[in-house]
């Protein structure tokens, strides 16, 4: 088994630094560990800095912020200067699309989102198949500049812990901690 290997942090790119870091801070309680580069800053746009960035020559570095959730990895916000940023991805396309939380409790981390600027996509859902359970339910939502940001809680042990070869994270520390007898497997359909 490898080890070593965890999520250090997602990065995420934002229109205004200070207003992502109030919507972060009130919706999922997140705090401000450190800023990388402050808008104070010149902003970077040298040829190196596109290659390594991988960014459009028109488009510049501005704003870095490291912030902290509750628990997990960091949140790195990422504000750019110049005329060819694109909208937020949408859930359909190519690349990493959304960042999905783990909530003990899905109607009051919705409501906090949703107070923050965030909206709902639809109403929670029940996760179902290899994921259902008693209480299982995610909810899609989206940050005020567009970003996707999935809600997730799911409080009964999933089904797939029966056959997997370890838990994808969850609030239990192994698959025995979480089914300590066996339970049959939900009937697809």
């Amino acid at each position: 088994m490898s080890r070593g290997i965890r999520i250090d942090h997602v990065g995420v790119t934002v229109p205004d630094i200070d207003a992502a870091t109030a919507f972060f801070a009130a919706a999922l309680d997140a705090v401000v560990l450190y800023d990388v580069r402050c808008r104070t800053e010149e902003p970077r746009g040298s040829a190196e800095v596109h290659r390594y960035l991988g960014i459009p020559s028109t488009m510049a570095q501005g704003a870095i912020r490291m912030l902290a959730l509750p628990e997990g990895p960091g949140l790195e916000l990422f504000e750019y200067l110049g005329p060819d940023q694109r909208f937020a991805a949408a859930p359909s396309d190519l690349g990493w699309q959304h960042l999905a939380l783990y909530v003990d409790d899905l109607d009051a981390a919705l409501d906090k989102v949703e107070r923050a600027g965030g909206l709902r996509n639809s109403d929670p859902r029940e996760l179902r198949g290899v994921e259902a359970g008693e209480g299982n339910r995610f909810v899609y939502t989206r940050t005020p500049w567009g970003s996707t940001l999935e809600l997730v809680s799911y409080p009964t042990p999933q089904p797939y812990l029966l056959t997997a070869p370890r838990a994808k994270w969850a609030p239990w520390p192994t698959p025995a901690d979480a089914l300590p007898e066996p339970v049959a497997a939900p009937i697809p359909g």
